[in-house]
């Protein structure tokens, strides 16, 4: 497994955040009556999950075993493997990002502010954790708007620093987000996050899979990254979970 795995699986939390900057009033119409609509989210204290976790892109397809704990609001704590044998781990708080690989005995240490002019988005810790648990990135707001469809709700908000709408799907009968299109004004990158498999975890339903495609241009076209995510374990609790982490000394900072 080569180092660049590391930085793809913490990328596909940086690149989801394309929207969390700070909304600000809009100038989209109002809608004559906004339906109401309550979104139905995971709530915690501790999570554990063990998912698999696959990776494709126009090159080759990687998968691992990821190992997930969370304190709420605090941390999030990763350990990837193959075949059983450990090849990094990861530790996201409110200040920075570190990604160890034990393969390549090395480790990075990203801070916020250095991701987001890396993908020209705003990205911090609270909407990792809601894009992890699916629930909604963005803050509501008084600008967003609410259409009613067939058997979902549109949630439409817009980031009005960077111009990247965002378009949730809210499934009219359980609640739950299913799905999130994410497009930036002014190119042909988009995100598309698809939820499903839902089941209880604690009170609410949480999705055991995932899709996350994400097409981004470059000078030599347009490009497609999928990761696919598959959880065999999910539990929310309030019983505390540890989150054990430490660099070697020997191990060379990137």
């Amino acid at each position: 497994m080569n180092k660049r795995l590391w930085i793809l699986l913490i990328g596909f939390s940086a690149l989801i955040m394309s929207c969390s900057k700070k909304v600000a009033p809009t100038t989209l119409p109002a809608a004559v009556a906004k339906p109401a609509l309550d979104v139905q989210e995971v709530d915690f204290e501790y999570f554990h999950g063990k998912a698999r976790m696959i990776l494709r892109d126009a090159k080759k397809e990687r998968e691992v075993k990821a190992n997930i704990r969370v304190r709420k609001d605090s941390v999030i704590w990763m350990t990837f493997s193959v075949i059983g044998v450990q090849g990094g781990k990861a530790l996201i708080n409110k200040d920075s990002i570190t990604v160890v690989s034990n393969v390549d005995k090395e480790y990075y240490v990203f801070d916020y502010a250095e991701l987001s002019k890396r993908y020209n988005f705003e990205i911090n810790y609270k909407v990792i954790q809601a894009a992890m648990l699916g629930n909604l990135i963005m803050p509501r707001s008084d600008s967003d708007q609410v259409q009613q469809e067939s058997s979902y709700f549109v949630l439409k908000q817009r980031a009005a620093t960077n111009g990247v709408m965002v378009d949730n799907f809210i499934n009219s009968a359980s609640k739950k987000l299913e799905k999130v299109e994410m497009k930036e004004g002014n190119s042909d990158n988009s995100l598309i996050v698809n939820y499903s498999n839902f089941q209880p975890v604690g009170p609410a339903l949480f999705p055991y899979n995932g899709t996350i495609n994400l097409f981004y241009k470059t000078l030599g076209g347009l490009l497609n990254t999928t990761i696919i995510f598959e959880y065999n374990k999910a539990e929310v609790g309030d019983k505390e979970l540890k989150f054990p982490f430490n660099i070697p000394k020997r191990y060379e900072r990137r």
